[in-house]
């Protein structure tokens, strides 16, 4: 009977060892060092030998005659029995390390935002790909930055942009090399110094925007204009200083002088004897005569005219260029020179204008009378009686009128008017024909007027001449009509609008010269020619100003953007469901896919693959491109959800492999349903179905089935005990109230204060011992070392990796199972009881729901390696044999007991 125990523990111990050391086939590879383990409890069944008590009838002498003197006895005796019983054994568990999950036989890391353009490679830390940035990759790089996190500076020098992936430069215009160092090669300008620049007469153009700077003498957008008249140098920007209507050359500015001019600026006339270009030339005037600088024309002294001065003036002529008039009368000659009189025979005074003779008379000695008409007659000749008329008056004696185009004195002198006018014959006084003014009638009327005298207005109109003679309007280039008010009609131009226009694409003809005005975007001599590359509008002056675009319209200058880009500027990458050229295309990519800008190709957000992203990511894999593999979901229907990779855990299951059983109180599809079990109940985690506690039944364990048992029992020699307690999990009166003990822990049946395990604290033991203490109370401080986790029941150390021991100071040279079989084993609380105490042994039955049996060994036969529970006993210490004494509350009836009290050496049944 004593060996009872012993082969039990050392089974116990055995089963222990062996559930322990037997290996266990892993999934994860422990090298991993994302793999963490820890020690984990789990329950096998045994079979268990137990002493089972029996009644065992014997006889002993006695007095009773009538039975022989032999009296019957009972007695309480055991027999070894067996039973299933459940035993908590411990195991080094391997498990991907917080911010793991596992794949195949490694542990990858989790990260709980999708890394859009990079990959997760420790928990909730992405890498980018190059040129994306941001905690989840979904940012591009700025400006300035690239590469994996956009952490490389760029290179990139005169404001070039670098490439957000590769680094490389994207140069503005005008700029090439590897870090857009070097201006374009001369000849080339804009993006990629691919343009040619348009400049002429070796002209340079400006690298970035192929603005020609001409060369010295040259002006105009493309050089091709000399200087005008006037300027020379740089730009033109110089004023020519020659005078006299000098001319300077374009480049230098040096002065080119007209006849007649010599010096550095023209302002020296030829010295005199010389005239012409340079001076060249020698003059051949007569008499001396000079001649003019310029053209060589002989300017005549007094007396002399002709183109050399090689003739006197005419008669009745004198003096400078012969202009002036004689005033010599009666016949006399004048000097050609002072215009001096030269008076003839029977004359004489200054102009000899007096007569020897008196008046009327006349001969030798002024004896006959003048035959003269003497009112048209100035005086008769004083020695031969010739008449000599008045003005006007001609005749031998002066009674008839001058001839046509002829007046004056004898109406000797010729009439100077022109253009068929007819003179008066006294003064000689042109009247002039219509059309026609002056002394001589030889201008024309003053520009309006016309008609005789001049006196009528003319009425054209835009500057058109009228005839001076009727008025008629003589129409100017470009217009027409009476008055000359009407522009030629579209398509014709010049003198009477008979010319037709040649000007192509819109361009308005000038009226006058038929010039073509060519229309925005055309140049040419007909605007037949479009603008060049780069340029637009009006005379092709505007600048293409186009970031990413196919150069512009010739006429609008609006930017023809590549595909992908939008803005004026094509600056702009297209909006977010748009792309292709000028943005025009509308995205087929769905479920909040994006595309290409240039080529519309989608990008799926994760969760989704296909070319138009309508398709979710094959079974097995999720993310960003379907690229990650699903976690092992173990309780699920399927694999993980296809965007996040979380896994649809069945009911009763939840977290990021759904391997673990809903919390206590919860139940169902994600553990939101509210357990509604009363009374200490439990709840199915799958269903919410209830496991009502003994004493209580119903669909929420709310009705009870309690009986109360308290007897009032009677022992012999006159001891009365009155036996009455509370079944587990209910105190108070009438035992009505319900534990709140958590964990295990025990409630007073009196008062419902609980009496907790050890490792859990609180007022309804619902805490674990906060880390680095452990034990009953939690008074006990952990003495583990370099980073291990102790147990908050036993203090066991679990060592990190790389280390062993009991307190894990030394490092571990190789993983064998030896120590960690001891580890276990020092959890295991065992007894050992020698001697005959076995005859003094009590066994009490609970009220519980699997009718298990609890044995009290009085504990002065007794030794233990240490107090408390283990698997399967409860060891007291307290040093009396006395149950009734140490546990009088604990005294309860179970449908069969039995009590014995050994003290008192006395046997009593009782029974239910």
């Amino acid at each position: 009977m004593g060996t009872i125990p012993l082969a039990l523990t050392l089974t116990l111990v055995l089963l222990a060892v062996l559930g322990f050391i037997t290996p266990s086939v892993w999934s994860l590879n422990p090298d991993d060092p994302n793999v963490c383990s820890h020690w984990e409890s789990y329950a096998v069944t045994v079979q268990e030998s137990y002493a089972h008590p029996f009644d065992q009838v014997y006889y002993t002498r006695c007095t009773d005659i009538l039975n022989w003197f032999k009296c019957t006895r009972h007695r309480i005796s055991y027999k070894t029995a067996y039973r299933r019983g459940v035993r908590t054994m411990y195991r080094r568990r391997s498990q991907c390390c917080p911010g793991y999950f596992e794949r195949g036989d490694m542990c990858v890391p989790l990260c709980s935002e999708e890394c859009t353009h990079g990959r997760c490679v420790s928990p909730d830390t992405c890498q980018c790909e190059p040129g994306w940035g941001g905690l989840d990759c979904s940012s591009g790089c700025q400006s300035d930055f690239w590469g994996p996190h956009c952490s490389n500076r760029c290179q990139c020098q005169n404001g070039g942009k670098c490439n957000p992936i590769t680094g490389a430069c994207v140069c503005t215009d005008g700029y090439q090399g590897w870090r857009c160092e070097e201006p374009c090669e001369p000849g080339y300008y804009g993006k990629a110094c691919h343009l040619t620049c348009q400049c002429l007469n070796g002209a340079t153009c400006h690298h970035q925007t192929g603005e020609c700077i001409c060369s010295l003498g040259y002006s105009g957008a493309f050089c091709a204009e000399r200087c005008p008249s006037g300027s020379h140098g740089q730009q033109c920007e110089q004023s020519c200083s020659c005078q006299n209507g000098g001319t300077c050359h374009h480049i230098s500015g040096e002065c080119s002088c007209p006849a007649g001019w010599t010096g550095s600026v023209c302002a020296q006339p030829c010295q005199v004897g010389k005239y012409g270009i340079n001076c060249s030339k020698d003059c051949s005037c007569l008499n001396g005569g000079l001649c003019d600088h310029v053209a060589g024309q002989c300017q005549c002294t007094a007396g002399y005219s002709g183109r050399r001065c090689q003739e006197e003036c005419p008669a009745g002529w004198y003096g400078p260029q012969c202009s002036l008039r004689c005033d010599c009368r009666n016949g006399a000659k004048c000097y050609h020179i002072n215009g001096a009189c030269l008076c003839d025979t029977g004359f004489k005074g200054p102009q000899c204008q007096e007569r020897f003779c008196p008046p009327g008379l006349y001969g030798l000695i002024c004896d006959k009378y003048c035959p003269c008409n003497a009112s048209n007659t100035v005086s008769c000749h004083p020695l031969s009686g010739e008449c000599t008329c008045t003005a006007g008056w001609a005749g031998l004696y002066c009674n008839e009128t001058c001839p046509p185009g002829y007046h004056g004195d004898g109406c000797r002198l010729p009439c100077s008017c022109s253009h068929g006018a007819d003179c008066h014959g006294v003064t000689g006084a042109c009247v002039c024909a219509p059309g026609y003014m002056g002394d001589d009638c030889s201008s024309l009327c003053p520009s309006g007027l016309y008609g005789p005298s001049c006196s009528f207005t003319c009425s054209c109109h835009n500057h058109a001449p009228c005839s001076p003679i009727d008025g008629s309007c003589s129409c100017r280039e470009g217009w027409q009509g009476v008055d000359c008010s009407t522009l030629c009609s579209s398509g014709s131009w010049g003198l009477g609008c008979n010319q037709s226009c040649l000007c192509a694409n819109g361009a308005a003809c000038d009226p006058m010269d038929g010039v073509c005005t060519c229309s925005p975007g055309w140049r040419g001599e007909h605007c037949l020619l479009p603008c060049p590359d780069g340029m637009y509008g009006l005379e092709c002056r505007g600048r293409c100003d186009c970031s990413h675009g196919d150069g512009c319209d010739h006429v609008t200058g609006f930017c023809r953007c590549l595909a992908g880009w939008t803005g004026i500027r094509c600056d702009s990458v297209c909006p977010q469901g748009l792309w292709g050229p000028n943005c025009s295309v509308t995205c087929s990519c769905q479920n909040r896919g994006s595309c290409s800008p240039e080529d519309g190709t989608c990008v799926c957000t994760p969760g989704y693959r296909g070319t138009s992203c309508k398709r979710i990511c094959s079974p097995g894999f999720y993310g960003h491109r379907c690229s990650q593999s699903c976690p092992q979901c173990v309780h699920s229907p399927g694999s993980c959800h296809h965007v996040t990779g979380h896994c649809d855990c069945l009911s009763g299951f939840y977290g990021s492999l759904c391997n673990q059983v809903c919390f206590s109180g919860s139940y169902g599809k994600g553990c939101s349903e509210i357990c509604l079990c009363t009374n200490n109940g439990t709840c199915n985690h799958i269903d919410g179905s209830c496991q009502c506690f003994p004493g209580w039944i119903g669909e929420d364990c709310s009705h009870s089935t309690y009986v109360s048992l308290c007897l009032s029992l009677s022992l012999s020699l006159s001891l009365s005990l009155s036996l009455c307690r509370c079944p587990l999990g209910f105190y108070g009166r009438d035992c009505t109230e319900v534990c709140r003990c958590q964990n295990g822990g025990n409630c007073d049946h009196k008062t419902g204060q609980c009496s907790c395990l050890t490792g859990f604290i609180g007022t309804s033991c619902e805490q674990k011992c906060p880390p680095g203490t452990f034990g009953h109370g939690c008074q006990q401080l952990c003495d583990c070392m370099n980073n291990a986790t102790c147990d908050y029941v036993t203090g066991t150390c679990y060592c990190s990796i790389g280390y062993k021991g009991i307190r894990c100071d030394q490092g571990e040279e190789n993983r064998h199972t030896t120590q960690q079989t001891q580890n276990v084993l020092d959890q295991i609380y065992l007894f050992q009881c020698t001697g005959s105490a076995m005859s003094s042994q009590v066994t009490v039955k609970f009220l519980c729901s699997e009718f298990q049996q609890k044995k009290y060994k009085p504990p002065n036969s007794c030794r233990s390696s240490r107090k408390g529970y283990n698997v399967l006993q409860r060891h007291l210490a307290t040093g009396s044999p006395d149950v009734t004494r140490i546990f009088p509350e604990h005294i309860c009836l179970s449908f069969i007991g039995y009590y014995q009290n050994v003290s008192l050496g006395c046997d009593k049944t009782v029974g239910t």
